[in-house]
C-alpha cells in the first residue's frame, strides 16, 4: 500500500482566497499531502489506497487550542460555581486521585473524544505530561504539551524546580518526535510568582518551544493580579517578557483596549474558549476587538470539566454566533473567521503553522472527512458556512494524522474506546469519595 486517494468529495482547503473545489480529490503518501484537485486529475500509484468521499467534505483537521484532556476523570463532578471555587473542589478530587496511571487512562479518554470529533491537534496542559504523551502516541493524536507550574509542592510531589527540570526532560525527549511537541505552561498569574513564570519563560525560549498560561479568565483574576502586582495580567505578563508569537494565552475574557494592543503588537496568539467563559460565567472575550486589532485568535474546547465536553464544532459555532449577539451585529465574526480559527488560527497558535490547519501540498497530512448525508447538510449553499452553522462531530466520518487513518468509519483505528470506558468506569467509585460523595 502506498499512500491514499481520498476522491468523490468537496474540498475545503481552508487556504485564504483558495477556491473551494466541489468534486476533488486529495492524494496522501508519506505523511504529507502530496496533491489537490478536481477528481480524476490526480496521479497516484496503483497501490494508492482509494477511499470515496461520497460527496462529503475533506478538509483541514481542527485544532484545540486549550485542553485538559486527562480532566474527563472529572466531568460532570463539580457544577454551577464560578472559576475560582469551582477549582478548589477540582484541586481536591484531582490531588486525591491522579497519578501517571489515571492521568494516563483521563487523557486516553480525551484524547480519543477529540479525536472521534474530529481535532487531529491539541495544546493539552495536564499534571504527569509524559502520561498524556504516551496516550497520544496510542492514538495517534498531535499533541503539544509539557511541564504544567503552581507555586507549591503539587499534586505529583513536584516543586517549581521538580516542574523545571522535568518539563526541560520533555523538551529534550520529545525534541524529534513527529506527532509531540513540547510547551511550557504555568498556570496563571495567580498562582505563579513572577521569579517563577520567569523562568519557565526563559526555559521555553531557551529551547526555542512554545509558552502558554491561563490569562485574564476572570474578572476576580484581574482583581487578584493588580492589588497583587499593581498591574492587570496582560501588563504583569508585558513586564515580564512573556508576550510575543510564541506565546499562546488562554481566555482572555477581561481586556482593556491598551491591552488588546499589547497582544497584537507583540504578535501574541490567544485560544478562546466560549463554552467554559459561558457555563463558569466567566464572562465573553472581546473577539471581535481582538480581531480587529489584528489579534491570531484561536478556539479552545477547556476542559471536559468546564465545559463538559470537547466539542470543537461547538466551539466554532459560538464563536461565530456569540458575538453576532452580544454586539447586535451579525457581522461580527464571519463564518469563515470561525473557520480559520477552528485551523488555521490554532496551528499558529500551536507554533505549528509551517506544518497543519491548511490543506497544501508539502503539509502534513492531518485532514478529516465530514459526512455530509444528513438532513441538515442538505442543500448546501456554501460548505464553510455548513460546516460553521450545521455540521457537528456526528459528521465526522474519518480522520487522519501524518497520512495514516486514526478514525475510519466513526471507530478509533487504534484504541478501543470500550476498554477505556470500562476502565475509566471502574475508577468513579474512588473519584466519588475524594470529594465526599
Amino acid at each position: 500500500m502506498t499512500g491514499f486517494l481520498l476522491e468523490n468529495a468537496t474540498v475545503v482547503t481552508g487556504v485564504p482566497g483558495a477556491d473551494v473545489i466541489p468534486d476533488g480529490a486529495v492524494f496522501l503518501d508519506d505523511g504529507v499531502v502530496v496533491s489537490i484537485g478536481p477528481r480524476g486529475t490526480l496521479r497516484s500509484p496503483d497501490t494508492a489506497t482509494r477511499i470515496d468521499a461520497g460527496g462529503g467534505i475533506v478538509m483541514p483537521g481542527l485544532v484545540n487550542a486549550h485542553s485538559h484532556a486527562a480532566d474527563g476523570l472529572f466531568r460532570g463532578l463539580v457544577e454551577d460555581l464560578p472559576l475560582e471555587p469551582w477549582l478548589q473542589t477540582v484541586w481536591k478530587a484531582e490531588g486525591a486521585i491522579l497519578n501517571a496511571d489515571t492521568v494516563r487512562l483521563g487523557a486516553r479518554l480525551g484524547l480519543a473524544e477529540m479525536l472521534l470529533s474530529g481535532i487531529t491537534a491539541t495544546l493539552d496542559m495536564f499534571w504527569y505530561p509524559f502520561s498524556t504523551a504516551k496516550a497520544a502516541e496510542e492514538l495517534g493524536i498531535r499533541l503539544v504539551g509539557g511541564g504544567v507550574f503552581i507555586d507549591g509542592k503539587t499534586s505529583d510531589g513536584l516543586d517549581h524546580r521538580g516542574h523545571l527540570a522535568e518539563s526541560e526532560k520533555f523538551i529534550l525527549g520529545y525534541r524529534d518526535h513527529p506527532h509531540i511537541h513540547a510547551a511550557v505552561q504555568p498556570h496563571g498569574t495567580y498562582t505563579v510568582g513572577p521569579s517563577s513564570l520567569k523562568d519557565t519563560g526563559e526555559l521555553a525560549r531557551r529551547h526555542g518551544v512554545l509558552w502558554g498560561t491561563h490569562a485574564a479568565e476572570t474578572a476576580f483574576e484581574q482583581a487578584t493580579v493588580t492589588k497583587r502586582h499593581g498591574r492587570s495580567v496582560i501588563r504583569h505578563l508585558s513586564d515580564l517578557g512573556l508576550l510575543g508569537p510564541d506565546v499562546t494565552l488562554a481566555h482572555c475574557v477581561h481586556l482593556d483596549e491598551e491591552e488588546i494592543a499589547l497582544l497584537a503588537s507583540t504578535g501574541t496568539n490567544v485560544a478562546h474558549n466560549p463554552v467554559s467563559n459561558l457555563k463558569l460565567g466567566s464572562g465573553i472575550s472581546p473577539v471581535p476587538d481582538m480581531l480587529a486589532a489584528g489579534v491570531n485568535v484561536a478556539l479552545g474546547t477547556d476542559g471536559p470539566i468546564s465545559g463538559n465536553d470537547l466539542d470543537p464544532w461547538l466551539a466554532m459555532r459560538l464563536a461565530a454566533i456569540l458575538h453576532k449577539g452580544a454586539r447586535q451585529d451579525a457581522t461580527a465574526v464571519p463564518a469563515e473567521t470561525a473557520f480559520w480559527m477552528a485551523t488555521a488560527n490554532g496551528a499558529r497558535a500551536l507554533g505549528l503553522a509551517d506544518r497543519i490547519g491548511t490543506l497544501e501540498p508539502g503539509k502534513a497530512a492531518d485532514l478529516i472527512l465530514v459526512d455530509t448525508g444528513g438532513a441538515h447538510a442538505t442543500p448546501m449553499f456554501d460548505p464553510v458556512n455548513f460546516l460553521v452553522f450545521a455540521a457537528g462531530r456526528g459528521d465526522v466520518r474519518d480522520v487522519f494524522v501524518g497520512g495514516e487513518p486514526v478514525v475510519r468509519n466513526r471507530r478509533l483505528a487504534r484504541a478501543d474506546l470500550a476498554a477505556i470506558k470500562r476502565d475509566v468506569a471502574a475508577l468513579v467509585p474512588d473519584i466519588r469519595a475524594s470529594i465526599g460523595r
